[in-house]
């Protein structure tokens, strides 16, 4: 099933994907999480980019698995790549369950002039606890990604392109 799209391996197109989106992602929380006047507007982003980062990890490092599976000879090649996407994969799911929590706990100021549409925040220590789960997560996640990003990267092309 993630093997391929077409006749292209599914990883090759997957990957663009997230690299682009798990980073935006984390950006986004971490905006979210750090600028309150801006919540209203970064809410519901925030919700769907940390579900859809968690889904895009997974496609990637099921489509990778299949790739290898179907050119056992990368295996080698691939193998500091596998390892990094596989615990890129964890980073993306507890970003998942702390973008969920962070949809739900942070309060903030509506963009109305009426201020109908605030949301109340749970109060003072739960919203720091909250607001630094997602910096950190956020973070690690973008680390993460360009370190992934990189190991399979160098196993593509190291000794192939011209210095």
């Amino acid at each position: 099933m993630f093997e391929r799209f077409g006749d292209l391996p599914m990883h090759v197109l997957v990957i663009h994907a997230a690299v682009l989106v798990l980073p935006v992602s984390a950006l986004t929380a971490i905006v979210f999480a750090l600028v309150p006047r801006w919540r209203w507007l970064l809410r519901w982003p925030v919700l769907l980019l940390g579900l859809g980062s968690l889904v895009l990890a997974f496609v990637a490092k099921e489509s990778g698995e299949a790739f290898v599976a179907a050119v056992p000879t990368l295996q080698k090649a691939v193998e500091l790549h596998q390892q990094r996407g596989d615990l890129l994969f964890w980073f993306c799911l507890i970003f998942a369950v702390i973008a969920v929590a962070a949809f739900l706990l942070l309060g903030g100021p509506s963009a109305l002039a009426s201020g109908k549409g605030a949301k109340e925040g749970r109060g003072r220590a739960l919203e720091l606890v909250t607001s630094a789960a997602v910096v950190v997560i956020g973070v690690l996640v973008i680390y993460q990604t360009v370190r992934t990003g990189d190991a399979g990267a160098k196993a593509v092309w190291d000794g192939q392109l011209p210095k």
